[in-house]
């Protein structure tokens, strides 16, 4: 049984038996193609959580009366990622088999893959909704296979087509648009369009949310690895995901590629608390 980490996520206070969430930290950075960091994530979202409310007056809920267990981050190997994936794999299987919700917080969107894995055991009919600037749809970056660049494709490999369902992509290899196109993947570029309808048709089965943070404008969000211009707003951020949320049976999730010290004003870091807030209030709804 996981022990509740000695600084939580503000108010994710639970203890492990209790819990219907539990929140854990994958702080690894080992493939990130442009600029490290995402590593701080996990520590500095903790930390600075406490500058927000458990309170939400978006959802009228308060993380105080929820049942979230923050379990706190493996210590992860950098140097490996194959190790680094299995080891993210196992906390991430312990959590879902004890009949709970996973919620990790990134790391490099790599991450994903292996916390996607061990929920796709449980529930091999599962279906991905992937919000990002970035397709992540390259079969390998520089040769390599498991990479940031190439986690969607990964995913892919194991669900094939018809179950992964992209929004707001605004960067890519033209190869990974044109893959997409051939119906390997829906994908909707630039924005949340079309987001109310794929909620209906996805209703009644088992959902996988991933967030890679910098789909939003780095004007929003400029701590991050990989900064693309464009992108949504806060508020069209914070909406999308709180439907995905409320409107779709979520069995696993994550919010990943903060990295706090490319913004030293501290905003990102706040951005990524609040969305990591009004996740959590949703999911319990």
């Amino acid at each position: 049984m996981l022990n509740r980490n000695i600084q939580n996520f503000i108010g994710c206070e639970s203890d492990f038996e209790n819990a219907s969430i539990v929140l854990f930290g994958a702080p690894f950075d080992g493939t990130t193609s442009f600029r490290a960091g995402t590593r701080f994530a996990p520590a500095a979202i903790r930390s600075e959580s406490f500058g927000i409310e458990t309170y939400s007056p978006y959802q009228d809920s308060d993380l105080e009366d929820a049942p979230v267990m923050d379990s706190g981050d493996i210590e992860l190997c950098f140097g490996n990622p194959k190790r680094a994936l299995d080891d993210i794999y196992s906390r991430t299987k312990e959590i879902v088999n004890a009949g709970k919700l996973p919620f990790m917080i990134g790391g490099e969107h790599l991450v994903t893959l292996a916390a996607f894995c061990a929920v796709y055991e449980k529930y091999p009919d599962i279906h991905i909704i992937h919000f990002d600037a970035h397709t992540d749809l390259r079969d390998s970056y520089l040769g390599e296979k498991l990479s940031h660049a190439s986690v969607i494709r990964r995913i892919h490999d194991k669900v094939g087509d018809g179950r992964i369902h992209q929004f707001a992509i605004r960067s890519g290899d033209r190869s990974e648009f044109m893959w997409s196109s051939e119906g390997h993947t829906s994908m909707q570029k630039f924005d949340f369009c079309g987001l109310d309808d794929k909620i209906e048709q996805l209703k009644g089965k088992k959902i996988y949310f991933t967030l890679d943070l910098d789909v939003l404008d780095p004007s929003i969000f400029p701590g991050t690895g990989t900064p693309e211009a464009g992108g949504v707003s806060f508020d069209e951020l914070r909406r999308a995901a709180t439907k995905v949320c409320t409107g779709l049976d979520i069995v696993g999730c994550d919010v990943n590629e903060l990295s706090p010290h490319y913004d030293q004003s501290g905003v990102s870091t706040a951005v990524a608390c609040k969305i990591i807030r009004e996740m959590l209030l949703a999911l319990l709804k």
